[in-house]
């Protein structure tokens, strides 16, 4: 398919993200930007050269966003995850392909709720397309893909994954890679697990771990965090006693947010007219490094039949576009599946979860295509 275009809402860090990979596909012709600051959103665009462009518009206009995705194969969102359901209905209306980065359940389970919608118009609604929930998913089912294929059994699904300061520097060993709500509610959110057949919900910053990386990285911690099973617990209910996901950091991480969470830093209760959580993200925007060299960090990890399969990648800031590797792992997936949408390649129509409908050998050869690289180990 020639002469496609595509619309990336939001310009910021991830929209220049999907801005830059699907300006540099062959088979688009045009990427539009937009952003309610039109200055930022021509900025990102001119990312993308000859093929950019840029609009102003709130994408909490419902009516704007609806005509702006009309004439679009397929439309990313990468602005705040509250948004995306009213996106995602914008989507359906105008008859466009819609993904995004997610990051929350309720949402997601709204944006899911719309598939009778979806299919009735020909097109994709696929939430969580980012890192974890997003490309983890997709490393998932093609790991289950190659034990079911061989009538082998799955027994436990374990995914870790973490963006990571190459340089950390106290107190937290942290940098900001993404949206601080967004980080906040992966901390204080319950996480969805399968626990002995079971779906269940645990406490996050809880059941700490100690894993192993190549150096530099060494030994890492990792414990549970909100959102990044995504919907692979309906997924594989029935077909796992045991899944999980942990977020790693640097050793002392958890301990030292954690204190600051029993604290009530992080509650929306307003204390003297303050909301804690508002100051308290405003200070760690204001305290934590930004746009720093990174790295993230991957282990999927899936057992059966007596063999256990592991998928690690490391990916690293890349020197030569100045994209970092959480801008490259969050939106080159989320690019990837707005792609595929847009060129068809589907399993099938419909609000769905992207394990379900993303063909996962493609997709694994799109992120090799840039230079993302699943490192495979059988025990």
């Amino acid at each position: 398919m020639n002469g496609m275009n595509l619309l990336v809402l939001g310009a910021g860090r991830m929209g220049l993200g999907a801005v830059h990979d699907l300006a540099a596909q062959p088979d688009v012709d045009r990427v539009t930007v937009a952003d309610m600051d039109g200055d930022r959103a021509r900025a990102v665009a001119a990312r993308a050269g000859a093929k950019g462009h840029a609009v102003a518009v709130d994408v909490a206009d419902r009516a704007a966003v609806t005509s702006l995705m009309r004439g679009h194969a397929a439309a990313i969102s990468c602005v705040n995850y509250w948004l995306n359901e009213q996106l995602a209905r914008a989507a359906v209306d105008a008859g466009t392909n819609f993904c995004d980065l997610g990051g929350n359940n309720a949402v997601v389970d709204a944006e899911l709720a719309l598939d009778a919608e979806a299919r009735a118009k020909g097109v994709n609604v696929v939430p969580d397309c980012g890192l974890a929930p997003g490309m983890t998913a997709v490393l998932v089912a093609h790991a289950v893909g190659r034990f079911e294929s061989v009538g082998d059994s799955i027994g436990e699904i374990h995914i870790r994954v973490g963006g990571l300061p190459l340089d950390p520097k106290p107190p937290l060993d942290y940098q900001l890679v993404f949206s601080v709500e967004g980080l906040i509610n992966e901390y204080v959110e319950r996480a969805r697990v399968v626990r002995g057949g079971r779906i269940v919900e645990v406490d996050s910053m809880t059941e700490l771990e100690e894993l192993e990386f190549p150096q530099p990285f060494g030994k890492m911690e990792a414990f549970q965090t909100s959102g990044g099973t995504s919907t692979l617990p309906e997924t594989y209910l029935g077909r796992v006693r045991e899944l999980d996901y942990k977020t790693i950091r640097y050793p002392g991480h958890c301990a030292k947010f954690k204190t600051m969470i029993d604290l009530g830093l992080c509650s929306s209760e307003p204390v003297n007219g303050i909301v804690p959580r508002k100051l308290f993200g405003e200070l760690l925007v204001r305290n934590l490094p930004h746009d720093e060299p990174d790295a993230v960090l991957v282990r999927v990890e899936v057992s059966g039949g007596g063999k256990r399969l592991r998928y690690d990648i490391i990916d690293r800031y890349d020197e030569t576009t100045g994209l970092s590797a959480m801008m490259r792992t969050t939106a080159f997936p989320a690019s990837i599946v707005a792609l595929m949408m847009a060129r068809g390649q589907t399993t099938a129509k419909g609000a769905l979860p992207q394990e379900r409908c993303i063909p996962p050998d493609a997709f694994m050869q799109e992120l090799r295509a840039r230079g993302i690289r699943v490192e495979e180990e059988w025990r």
